[in-house]
């Protein structure tokens, strides 16, 4: 008998977030100062409502920042548990080097697809292991991971938790990824491991200084299953305006299961941001994570803050927002949706 599966949304039930945590030997050692607070932030907000898995090559560290977090948590009387492994690591991208959970028949699975750093961009080998490091420490308690033998970065899919999954094409067709595998192709594996009933692509849209050829969760959100929030740019002669338009009309162009088109809310379009050699950096409001009882909205220290989480509050009436000033993330090209990776309900047991 066949086992059906299904991704579930980010907004299902959870039991943890994973992150990689930065040190100096990764290209966060310049600004490790003002990097690590963001991940603070997030680990607390995480333990505030489940449980954490942190990683860190550095084990004097790790050690340090397992007792910190736990005792937090412990002061705090939070719900959360800190599961702290060392394991090596290139980088802190967990939404892309971390095990994509998937729920069947018989439970949750991850899934450990392979990672070569979008392409071969950067050095990749130790993210490409830290799954199976974290699976022999017992990080996911008795949860099964399987190997698959394909590229897919979490942050390149978008899932309803009803069999829709969204994506783009500048990112899942590129040759640097999976060379063999066409548009067909792809959707036969993201229905064989996903459970993926339907496939949206979004073939428009971009953000300059982004590494990952256009991932999805830097452009357009479900925020429900008949809702999708996207990132819009107001102004005509930014470099971004016509990509963009031409994707939110491929957005009103989607139907969903039943026919009907999505509810769309655009998301504001923060002031740019450039970095010392004048290069823009790649700041989105739509790199949010959705957790237990919360959103964790990452924002920028401009002035559109302050409307995109009015605008999250609406979209999430029954969530608290909770702002994390992620400036310092974009400095290497990714947000806060990029470092963490969320484990649905009963995957995480420890």
């Amino acid at each position: 008998m066949t086992t059906t599966r299904v991704l579930p949304a980010e907004w299902a039930p959870q039991s943890a977030v994973m992150l990689t945590w930065p040190h100096a030997g990764t290209d966060w050692s310049d600004i490790l100062d003002d990097v690590e607070p963001v991940f603070m932030a997030i680990a607390q907000a995480v333990l505030a409502r489940e449980n954490l898995i942190i990683s860190c090559e550095h084990v004097v560290r790790l050690q340090d920042l397992e007792r910190e977090l736990a005792a937090f948590a412990r002061a705090e009387g939070l719900p959360g548990r800190v599961i702290a492994i060392p394991a090596p690591a290139n980088d802190t991208w967990a939404r892309d080097h971390g095990p994509i959970t998937v729920v069947t028949d018989d439970g949750p699975q991850l899934l450990d697809f392979r990672f070569n750093a979008w392409g071969g961009k950067f050095p990749w080998e130790k993210d490409d292991a830290l799954n199976q490091h974290l699976h022999n420490a017992g990080s996911f308690g008795s949860t099964p991971m399987s190997a698959v033998d394909c590229i897919l970065e979490g942050g390149s899919i978008e899932s309803d938790g009803a069999g829709t999954v969204m994506t783009t094409s500048e990112c899942l067709l590129t040759p640097s990824r999976n060379p063999s595998l066409d548009r067909g192709a792809i959707e036969n594996l993201l229905t064989e491991t996903l459970g993926a009933r339907r496939v949206l692509w979004l073939n428009h849209g971009f953000l300059a200084g982004d590494d990952t050829d256009s991932h999805i969760d830097t452009l357009a959100r479900f925020c429900a299953e008949d809702h999708i929030c996207y990132v819009t740019c107001p102004d005509p002669t930014d470099e971004h305006y016509r990509a963009l338009a031409a994707m939110e009309e491929e957005l009103q162009q989607f139907r969903q299961a039943d026919g009907r088109p999505y509810k769309l809310t655009p998301l504001p379009w923060p002031d740019a941001i450039h970095d010392d050699e004048g290069h823009r950096l790649p700041a989105t409001y739509a790199n949010f994570l959705i957790i237990n009882g919360a959103v964790l909205l990452p924002v920028y220290d401009v002035p559109q803050d302050a409307e995109a989480i009015e605008v999250l509050k609406g979209l999430f009436p029954e969530r608290t927002i909770v702002p994390i000033n992620c400036r310092p993330l974009i400095h290497q090209h990714g947000s806060l949706h990029c470092v963490t990776m969320q484990f649905p309900a009963g995957a995480v047991t420890p």
